[in-house]
């Protein structure tokens, strides 16, 4: 059997990683439905197998590398399965991934469908002609997420995301717009606009609108209840964004801000151009302006050169902000950033581990502090999905609610009563 004579039928996506590979994986899904093919959910009997990857840590490019591995056996028993790797472990040299991963068929960076696609084109033999034209989700969930910039211009020296999704570039509000009123047409409740620097939204423009007006036009579409937005960076946070938040109704209060250290020197080797005392002053302005806004941050621990002392003045930060949730993790070097060629990795092992145990024992605390003062109150609830008989929603500060209920409530937004907490998530009880 020749290529050309090759039906594809369906097709699996694996997604690793932050919320922009979520998105980049759903808008791959719609330009392969486009083609006529269906999503399954086992890869052992899909005919298109696509790894959407993550190197920001170690430990998710491990896991990936081990997906790729396991294909292995499956390329050798149906060897006209096609195997596509995407996302940022694909940088602008693919020999390397090549030599490495042979049974790979094509390689794509993020956002960039077109190699696939044109692959599956030639396979199938037909026309794929905008195929990639509109890219929006056919059937999203009540929930979704819309790319609004993409790439990243801070290099700061731990990362590596700006050497792969490359610099900042917004799309139009216009664009942005007109996709979010087809979600909402679809079925969506609430987007979350995306960016590695969120609000640093249309600074690249020609007329240079920012997040705020970004907001402002997707704040009046009909049928759209909730607007959030990830991730801010305390560089873009200004004050005409922090009061646009306050004022306009749908616009979730709850901000993540990552800060990465609590201390200057840290900080400088981190290339993050604020410092300590900045970003107290900023949270403190956001907080006097959002009425009942919650806050979460991300940071890392064990960066090169990082005392014990040093690391302190971390964990002094989060008992001073009290932040609703922090995303933190240890440092793990990544080839061809700044600190990988610059600064040793001298930071032992077991100093990482103990000081994100530190960390997460605090947060735990903190955290079981602040949802607890919830319990005997009332939250609105944007209903997203039921697992194990339970009903599961977040209210506008990004809380994770379970309850129970026989009504189909998917897409609801319900007033539950809050009657028990925990770190991670609140329970309660449906108010008729």
């Amino acid at each position: 059997m020749g290529e050309n004579d090759v039906t594809f039928d369906n097709y699996y996506i694996w997604t690793i990683g932050c919320q922009m590979n979520k998105a980049d994986s759903e808008r791959l899904g719609s330009a392969m439905q486009n083609l006529g093919l269906h999503e399954t959910l086992d890869p052992e009997k899909s005919d298109v197998i696509v790894l959407n990857s993550c190197v920001v840590r170690q430990s998710a490019e491990d896991k990936v590398t081990g997906m790729i591995n396991s294909l292995k056996r499956t390329k050798q028993s149906r060897p006209n399965t096609v195997l596509a790797l995407m996302g940022c472990m694909v940088g602008p040299q693919l020999k390397p991934l090549k030599d490495k991963f042979p049974h790979i068929d094509v390689f794509m960076r993020p956002q960039q469908y077109e190699p696939l696609i044109d692959l599956l084109g030639e396979r199938l033999d037909i026309d794929v002609e905008g195929c990639l034209a509109d890219l929006i989700p056919n059937k999203p969930s009540v929930t979704s997420y819309v790319p609004v910039i993409h790439g990243c211009d801070e290099f700061c020296s731990f990362c590596i995301i700006p050497y792969r999704r490359g610099r900042q570039v917004s799309r139009p509000i216009q664009e942005i717009v007109r996709e979010v009123n087809l979600l909402v047409k679809r079925g969506v409740k609430e987007i979350t606009l995306l960016g590695q620097t969120v609000d640093a939204y249309g600074h690249d423009l020609p007329d240079r609108p920012d997040l705020s007006d970004l907001m402002r036009n997707i704040n009046d579409i009909e049928g759209l209840s909730r607007i959030r937005f990830l991730t801010s960076h305390p560089n873009y946070m200004t004050d005409r964004i922090i009061q646009t938040i306050a004022d306009l109704p749908k616009v979730c209060e709850h901000i993540n801000l990552p800060f990465q250290a609590g201390d200057d020197q840290v900080l400088i080797n981190m290339r993050r151009s604020y410092r300590a005392e900045q970003y107290r002053d900023l949270v403190e302005k956001i907080r006097n302006t959002v009425p009942n806004v919650s806050m979460s941050t991300d940071v890392i621990v064990g960066f090169p050169q990082e005392s014990y002392e040093q690391f302190q003045t971390t964990l002094t930060m989060l008992r001073d902000l009290e932040f609703d949730k922090v995303h933190a993790a240890a440092y793990s070097p990544r080839h061809g950033t700044i600190a990988y060629r610059k600064i040793p990795d001298d930071v032992s092992y077991e100093d990482k581990k103990a000081r994100l145990k530190a960390l997460e024992d605090l947060q735990k605390t903190i955290s079981t502090k602040i949802n607890a003062r919830l319990e005997g109150k009332t939250q609105q609830i944007l209903v997203e999905s039921k697992s194990k008989d339970q009903w599961q929603g977040r209210t506008r500060n990004d809380k994770i609610v379970y309850f129970s209920s026989d009504k189909n409530l998917l897409g609801e937004m319900v007033t539950v009563s809050i009657q028990t907490s925990s770190p991670w998530s609140l329970q309660g009880s449906l108010i008729q």
